[in-house]
């Protein structure tokens, strides 16, 4: 395909996908749905057959939309939830991918290598349905915490046992031994890996001041930490994580100037953008429908195989979580059930296949008719699910609350940005002063208005509304994450004895546990 048909083909589609965004709204589903959906007739139309090339995903799409999780994800948010995603990205992966392999194996007489990777790729979760429904309808936050990052480090897990049965594929053999070393150097290879080129970009990056030199700063650490990865030999998915998250909360300090962030912030969330619409089209082109419809009971069983892999981790992980960290609500286990929906990597890794691999072209059939099935049924009832569980519910109170919340959260920065403008010389003191006083004032409203609210002591507020405890919850978590930071510190510098330091370390646990979920 030559450069200019790419061009015209690229144009269609963005023009596509332009009707899409305006129809998905109008009609009421998902974005990524109705890019699908209009991805399907693109094959009989088109003069020449155009597809998801698995290369590009996994070397270009993929680190971008990592790499963008990754600096929009605040890591002591993370840190808070990181048991419950690290079950479900671990064991929970794992767990899964051997319940599917198992039944597949079984059900459709496959050999154990191909139901081995039919197993990973449909354990894998592509969320970025989930997210767009967030964003229309609002959920509680340690929720969609759990949902993104569950989905970071499943891409980064997904990628690195694919890998490894690809070894066992070809090799012939594997111990279980050489099996755990292998997989235990590949991601913490990764690991290492983006924390080196994570951290050697905040010094460079503090010394650009201008911002679009920044912008393609993060773009070669982006595709390069990756593709340094994949040419050590580790994983390439992992590297980019850890670089997101490093650049994220520390290369996006507050030294950083507030055009240079959102220029940065901008940028990356137009191009995951961009890279998912292109993504979501192009399933639908590779999808043939009369194909899809021959092999549909198939690709039903597939489907009852990872919804039940599904059901047989969150259920009994999330209800045993209780033991060591806040429990997860019945609720919000329902929506991480009925969210594990089939996407964009799902698809790349069944076309990386290896070429020999027996009935290669029927599990590709099958991966493609599940993703169907999934961002379709799945995809156009999800936002439905969101509200019938009552996970959106958001009263006056708290609305009223949280724009007060918002008036002194932005006042405060735009006084923190003339400190950084008096200090640099652009702005005179008189004009400062002027326009410091201006922001002054709606500091002062906003913080006399919230604190008559949390003054507040009647039992008719609290028990009328849980947003006022909750947000109150949220508040002393966070003060109480800050305690456990400085306890931490005053350890590591032997400042504090660790008797003294365990002992206040474990009531500080105590107190987390007990405050409800926000």
């Amino acid at each position: 395909m030559d450069v200019t048909e790419l061009v015209r083909i690229s144009i269609i589609l963005l023009l596509v996908a332009t009707i899409v965004a305006l129809l998905s709204r109008r009609v009421g589903i998902p974005y990524v749905t109705g890019l699908v959906l209009a991805g399907l007739p693109f094959t009989e139309l088109m003069s020449r057959p155009i597809g998801l090339d698995p290369s590009l995903v996994l070397n270009l799409f993929l680190p971008i939309l990592i790499f963008d999780a990754g600096i929009n994800t605040d890591v002591s948010r993370l840190r808070s939830t990181f048991k419950p995603i690290a079950l479900l990205a671990g064991p929970g992966a794992i767990l899964s991918s051997v319940i599917i392999a198992v039944l597949l194996k079984f059900g459709l007489g496959l050999g154990w290598i191909p139901a081995a990777f039919m197993g990973i790729i449909l354990a894998n979760t592509d969320t970025v349905s989930m997210i767009a429904v967030f964003k229309e309808i609002p959920v509680p936050s340690r929720l969609s915490t759990i949902v993104e990052g569950e989905t970071l480090f499943n891409d980064a897990a997904a990628l690195v046992s694919f890998n490894l049965i690809s070894q066992v594929y070809s090799t012939g053999s594997l111990t279980f031994q050489e099996g755990i070393q292998q997989l235990l150097f590949i991601a913490i290879g990764g690991s290492i890996v983006g924390l080196v080129l994570g951290y050697l970009s905040i010094p460079v990056f503090a010394r650009l001041d201008d911002p679009l030199s920044s912008l393609l700063l993060t773009v070669a650490v982006a595709l390069g930490t990756f593709q340094a990865g994949q040419f050590l030999g580790v994983s390439g998915a992992v590297a980019v994580v850890v670089a997101g998250l490093i650049f994220g909360n520390l290369g996006l300090s507050r030294q950083t100037t507030a055009s240079s962030r959102i220029t940065l912030l901008s940028f990356w969330e137009y191009a995951s953008f961009t890279v998912n619409t292109f993504i979501f089209l192009l399933i639908g082109v590779e999808i043939n429908l009369l194909t899809f419809w021959q092999t549909l009971p198939a690709v039903l069983l597939a489907v009852l195989a990872y919804q039940v892999g599904r059901v047989l981790t969150v259920y009994p992980l999330l209800a045993g979580i209780r033991w060591f960290d806040r429990p997860i609500p019945l609720r919000w286990q329902h929506l991480l059930f009925f969210g594990n929906i089939k996407g964009s990597l799902s698809m790349a890794l069944a076309l990386s296949l290896p070429p020999t691999l027996p009935g290669r072209d029927i599990l590709i059939t099958l991966v493609f008719g599940s993703v169907l099935v999934s961002l379709v049924g799945q995809g156009l009832s999800l936002p439905w699910v969101v509200k019938r569980l009552k996970l959106s519910t958001v009263s006056p109170t708290q609305e009223q609350m949280e724009q007060w919340q918002a008036e002194l959260i932005t006042a405060k920065a735009a006084q923190d940005e003339l400190e950084g403008l008096l200090k640099s010389g652009i702005l005179p003191k008189s004009v400062y002063e002027e326009m410091r006083s201006r922001y002054q004032v709606k500091v002062a409203g906003a913080e006399k208005s919230l604190r008559e609210f949390y003054n507040r002591r009647s039992g008719e507020l609290e028990h009328s509304t849980g947003d006022y405890m909750s947000k109150l919850d949220a508040i002393r978590r966070r003060l109480i994450l800050a305690e456990k930071g400085v306890l931490n510190e005053a350890l590591r510098k032997r400042i504090l004895s660790e008797t003294i330091v365990r002992g206040r370390l474990r009531t500080l646990d105590e107190q987390l546990l007990q405050l409800e979920d926000d």
